[in-house]
């Protein structure tokens, strides 16, 4: 009887050791987590300032940003500085605004919806005027405070056709 109550208590005790190691790693993981969306935040915040230095700041250096809705190949954080240097010149007004945000292990998932006027050239498109509205979807990987890529989607076709342009059928071959 001696031994099984020993046994019981020498047990009880290993349970409460786990389960307080299992919370410790939980709050530790949630507290980076909690950096990690602060970290996306302060970028969408550099973007609508329009401070291209966040690039530098923010995100690794051997960085890859995937778009493949845009460009098959992924690009450097220099290349997607220059392309967003090219969407700020197209739309000066544009403002990234977050809808949902989402962190996940070393993950951090946002649905943003983009808002911008067309008043400059972008992409060959002569300013228009219009106004326009894009949601996108931005998965960032983060590892020890920066960014090392990014997997990005946006409604590319609705942001033309806000554009004015328009999705025909092909012509049939005569």
């Amino acid at each position: 009887m001696k031994k099984l109550c020993m046994i019981l208590t020498l047990a009880l005790i290993l349970c409460l050791m786990v389960g307080c190691q299992d919370k410790e790693a939980m709050k530790a993981q949630a507290e980076v987590e909690e950096q990690n969306k602060e970290i996306v935040k302060k970028i969408i915040e550099g973007l609508n300032q329009k401070n291209a230095d966040i690039y530098k700041e923010l995100y690794a250096p051997d960085y890859a940003w995937y778009f493949p809705s845009n460009n098959p190949e992924p690009l450097s954080r220099e290349e997607e500085s220059e392309f967003v240097k090219l969407i700020w010149d197209g739309f000066p007004d544009m403002k990234w605004s977050i809808e949902e945000l989402i962190a996940k292990e070393d993950r951090v998932i946002i649905r943003l919806i983009a808002r911008g006027t067309h008043k400059g050239e972008f992409q060959g498109i002569p300013a228009t005027g219009n106004k326009i509205e894009s949601s996108i979807i931005f998965i960032a990987h983060v590892e020890n405070g920066k960014v090392i890529d990014v997997r990005e989607d946006a409604d590319l076709l609705g942001m033309m056709q806000q554009l004015g342009m328009e999705l025909k059928p092909k012509e049939k071959e005569k």
